[in-house]
């Protein structure tokens, strides 16, 4: 099994930076691709940004650009390095991870507020 922890959430204003953290505890060696997501007030979860074992990464067109995903093997840490953050970011935002027997692992979420 695979628990993951996200920190890092916040109020920012416009303009601003946030880095989220994931703590992936278990196996990390089994995951085989890990993401962002995110959920704003009334609307469905969204794809913010995936990263592969190889290294490569995915972004939502929303953010590329201003937002890099990154992972820290030894450290069993996913971040997501946040600039140029507007008040359509603001959510809740969820770290995921899949493994290589194509299960799917879900943090509790960590709340984004973008406001003046």
């Amino acid at each position: 099994q695979v628990q993951l922890m996200e920190s890092g959430g916040g109020l920012v204003q416009p303009g601003g930076s946030l880095r989220l953290s994931c703590a992936a505890s278990g196996s990390f060696t089994r995951i085989a691709r890990m993401g962002w997501y995110r959920q704003a007030p009334g609307k469905q979860r969204e794809l913010v940004a995936l990263i592969a074992s190889g290294g490569p990464t995915n972004y939502a067109d929303s953010v590329k650009g201003r937002f890099t995903i990154s992972r820290e093997y030894t450290k069993n840490t996913l971040y997501l390095q946040m600039n140029g953050l507007k008040p359509e970011d603001t959510a809740v935002y969820y770290c995921h991870a899949h493994t290589i027997y194509a299960s799917d692992y879900w943090g509790q979420g960590t709340q984004v507020t973008v406001s003046s």
